[in-house]
């Protein structure tokens, strides 16, 4: 007969998983608000202004996600 045996992981307190999950939320907001401010920045810009920056209004979303979670 084989034996099992069960390891488990400790979880932590409930106050440590509702701490982590807010700070989790937090995280997850900022980097939202940089993809938001960054999308309205760039969407501001005429199409001139853009092309001196040698960017595209089809480049914008694209940038506003790298700027709020690839350089996090």
């Amino acid at each position: 007969m084989a034996a099992v045996n069960h390891i488990s992981a400790s979880k932590g307190t409930v106050a440590e998983n509702g701490l982590a999950f807010v700070e989790a939320l937090k995280v997850k907001f900022a980097r939202y608000r940089v993809y938001r401010e960054t999308v309205n920045e760039l969407s501001s810009l005429s199409n001139r202004e853009l092309a001196d920056l040698g960017l595209n209004r089809s480049m914008i979303k694209r940038l506003a996600l790298q700027a709020a979670y690839e350089n996090a």
